[in-house]
């Protein structure tokens, strides 16, 4: 086994049980889940945010990522509107719902997540951070996102 492996599978274990508790608190005290939560959060902070800038933030499917954009939309979480620039596409805009929905979130999500790494020393998890940044960025080069 290489050393890689034991750290990927670590990774993918901590990203599970991490997203799954922000997610049951979520649920509880928002009504909301982790990846309706995610969506929001792009929304809000990319400016003429598209469909397609979703799926390249993601990295799920075209489909996917319009499936949960119509769910967003049915909630009355956020709207499409014409793109001035693009006929076949339209930007996506949080709602005065949505943004109060995000603006509620934000905090449970901050709490649950330093909750759940409060054994970790601030400068580790910075180190982390800067870990995980550099290699999100070299595979994102590398598959062209």
């Amino acid at each position: 086994m290489s050393h890689v492996t034991p750290a990927f599978v670590d990774l993918v274990r901590v990203e599970t049980r991490l997203y799954g508790a922000v997610n049951t608190r979520l649920r509880a005290e928002q009504g909301l889940g982790l990846g309706q939560f995610e969506f929001l959060e792009i929304i809000d902070r990319v400016p003429d945010c598209r469909v397609l800038d979703l799926v390249a933030e993601v990295a799920i499917t075209v489909g996917a990522v319009s499936k949960a954009v119509d769910r967003l939309v049915e909630a009355g979480w956020c709207r499409r509107v014409a793109h001035p620039g693009d006929r076949r596409s339209s930007l996506l805009r949080l709602t005065p719902e949505g943004e109060a929905r995000l603006a509620a979130a934000r905090p449970v999500v901050e709490a649950e997540l330093a909750a759940l790494t409060a054994s970790v020393p601030p400068e580790d998890l910075t180190r982390l951070a800067a870990t995980l940044a550099a290699l999100r960025a070299e595979l994102e080069a590398a598959q062209g996102s």
